[in-house]
């Protein structure tokens, strides 16, 4: 029996590889394809790849939801403002490009955003209406979720993370964004690296090292983990969220990472606070399809039927165009 509106195809852009796959109403993902991301050739082959891939799983799909690297404008599927993750990136008409070559309804938003998405409908964080989403790995991201849907901000850049300053002593490294003493340059994979001594080992060999007893290794970490849990204690203290959720390859440490970090954030909150739920993602490699796949949800509004992220209308309102009418997982418009 068929399932109307499903599957869909979710699409992963990062960095250093493209991932597709379909994905089904209960979470699951089937026909995983992924290829190297092409960031050196520009943004136009970058989305020529998503395309080829995308067009060999079309036959079989209702949708496509797409998480990418930046700000998005999700009312449009464009790139509003990225770093130099992939070169000449922002501006990029993600959505309308790809929406225009495969006839499929594209829908696309921020990677860590969809990340946080997944969590909350499919994975970890299933049952919480409220809840902060952490990703630590090559940088520091972040999502919010308030009564079950992600929310964006007025210029589509909640969660940025990463460039909160870090109380203490400041990093000298600097942060992507080319300033010192923010929680990247303090808590990500790289920021520990350095700490731990250049030219030294990968992040995967400081943490065999710090589970082997290395104490270098393991100050490393834990100062990494305390900055960061530190900071996040502001964060659940001015939300208050149900739950915080800690995804992306540093938290894959384990508890060498995680627990210091959850004694750290709930030293800096208040007792009502303290019984918070750290969870760790639950979604695996699978977190970006399914959490892209379920953004025709999370972007229908039920009420005006456009999307939630701001009550003013904005000038595209009245053009149909990719991304103007979210609740909706069909054929493109012709």
């Amino acid at each position: 029996m068929t399932d109307p509106g499903w599957p869909r195809i979710g699409v992963d852009i990062g960095g250093t590889k493209i991932a597709v796959g379909l994905v089904h109403r209960d979470g699951g993902v089937t026909d995983r394809r992924v290829r190297a991301t092409p960031a050196a050739a520009g943004a136009d082959r970058v989305l020529a790849t998503v395309i080829d891939l995308v067009r060999e799983l079309a036959p079989a799909a209702a949708c496509v939801g797409i998480g990418a690297p930046g700000a998005v404008d999700v009312r449009t599927g464009t790139v509003r403002f990225a770093t130099d993750l992939l070169p000449g990136w922002a501006g990029t008409p993600v959505g309308g490009t790809v929406e225009s070559a495969t006839g499929l309804r594209t829908l696309v938003d921020n990677d860590v955003n969809v990340l946080a998405l997944g969590e909350l409908r499919r994975g970890a964080a299933i049952g919480n209406d409220a809840v902060l989403y952490v990703s630590v790995g090559t940088g520091v991201g972040g999502a919010l979720a308030l009564g079950g849907r992600i929310v964006r901000g007025a210029r589509g850049v909640t969660g940025e993370l990463g460039h909160l300053s870090v109380a203490g002593p400041v990093s000298a490294r600097r942060c992507g964004c080319g300033r010192t003493g923010h929680l990247e340059a303090v808590a990500s994979g790289p920021a520990i690296e350095a700490a731990y001594g250049a030219p030294g080992p990968d992040l995967r060999e400081i943490a065999r090292r710090a589970h082997a007893g290395e104490a270098r290794a393991g100050a490393v970490i834990t100062g990494a983990a305390v900055a960061l849990g530190r900071t996040l204690g502001g964060l659940v203290s001015a939300l208050d969220p149900r739950a915080l959720v800690l995804g992306g390859g540093v938290s894959g440490i384990g508890p060498l990472f995680t627990d210091p970090l959850a004694d750290a954030l709930r030293a800096e909150v208040l007792p009502p606070l303290r019984t918070i739920p750290v969870l760790t993602a639950g979604l695996g490699l699978d977190a970006p399809l399914v959490g892209a796949a379920l953004l025709p949800e999370d972007l229908a509004d039920p009420v005006r039927g456009r999307d939630p992220v701001s009550a003013v209308p904005g000038p595209d309102d009245a053009v149909d165009e990719p991304g103007g009418n979210h609740n909706s997982c069909r054929a493109k418009r012709i």
